[in-house]
């Protein structure tokens, strides 16, 4: 079985240039704070045991960092706003972060120097490849980046379903740039699909703006109880389906009501919302129960959410657990 991250990981504060030289790149603005902090979380993962790990997105939350980006947004005051028409990024968002997570993890580790490189298809084929490892590219969705975000002045507030289209649009760039920059699959994160604010037709047709044309695999992360939505995004244009199933045990019924094998299912089966480290025999027993549903050949393992929230210290750790419970099998 494969492992992964949903993709946040503990960070402490941006790192200050202490060798000879940093401190002479950071005089010539040069200098870039965050990544340690991302050579840190790719490190820990590898050490770890994960086979398919993050960049650690350590430059902010989900919103805020496309907000901050993507042309026709801003952040202020804490908020993130529409004030423009939403166009593609110049630069990818994450490209280079993704590069640079790759470098470490293939210095870090001769098993993902060699791996890397395999077809990534084995992870949609019937050839389930228990070795292959790499690192995805994470992509906020346009559904929950315009849910979250306050419309002003070039759009119409009831005018959801065009903003998210051109969010759309300006997202398929970056993830054909994640694609570009070696990612082994693209995640695109969309929370708010199991809130019941979310449109699900027009959310259905925005990841297929972003997921046509790719070439490698796509998981989209739906985070919270799935229970009213899983039958409607089983119909996603992804092939991975990403959900909670360890700190919210009755999305375990909706799997089991409403699966129909068509997609591989990203398995949260660590709790990721409180800091002690999950029972060896609890994680086992959810993946057994995830097993006998879902089938080895379709399951993917990973922790619930998100580790921001948690510390460095557990997040590691809960991380061994996960890997150490994938040994049982």
């Amino acid at each position: 079985m494969l492992t992964t991250v949903v993709g946040s990981y503990p960070v402490s504060d941006p790192c200050v240039p202490e060798s000879i030289s940093s401190k002479i790149s950071n005089f010539l603005g040069l200098y870039d704070p965050y990544l340690p902090l991302l050579e840190q979380a790719v490190k820990d993962q590898i050490n770890a045991g994960v086979d398919i790990i993050s960049d650690g997105q350590v430059r902010g939350d989900m919103i805020q960092v496309f907000a901050r980006h993507l042309p026709g947004m801003m952040v202020e005051g804490g908020t993130s706003k529409i004030f423009d028409k939403i166009m593609p990024s110049n630069n990818s968002l994450a490209g280079n972060d993704l590069k640079f997570a790759i470098k470490t993890a293939q210095k870090t580790s001769s098993d993902f120097l060699d791996s890397i490189k395999l077809n990534n298809k084995v992870l949609v084929g019937n050839d389930f490849n228990k070795n292959f490892k790499g690192v995805k590219g994470i992509i906020t969705g346009p559904t929950t980046l315009v849910l979250s975000s306050r419309v002003e002045r070039f759009y119409k507030r009831d005018e959801k379903e065009k903003i998210i289209m051109d969010m759309a649009r300006a997202l398929k760039k970056e993830a054909f740039a994640l694609q570009e920059a070696g990612a082994a699959i693209i995640q695109i994160d969309e929370p708010y699909l199991s809130t019941g604010v979310a449109d699900l037709k027009t959310a259905k047709t925005a990841i297929k703006i972003i997921t046509d044309n790719l070439s490698i695999p796509v998981s989209m992360h739906v985070c919270g109880d799935i229970a009213d939505v899983f039958k409607d995004i089983l119909k996603f244009s992804v092939q991975i389906i990403d959900c909670e199933f360890a700190g919210l045990p009755n999305n375990i019924q909706a799997l089991e009501q409403e699966y129909d094998g068509s997609k591989k299912i990203g398995f949260g089966c660590i709790d990721t919302k409180v800091e002690s480290v999950d029972e060896l025999d609890h994680v086992v027993n959810l993946i057994k129960n995830g097993l006998n549903i879902i089938g080895e050949e379709n399951i993917i393992l990973d922790p619930d959410c998100g580790m921001r929230m948690l510390s460095r210290d557990v997040a590691l750790l809960k991380l061994k657990k996960m890997t150490e419970a994938v040994g049982w099998f």
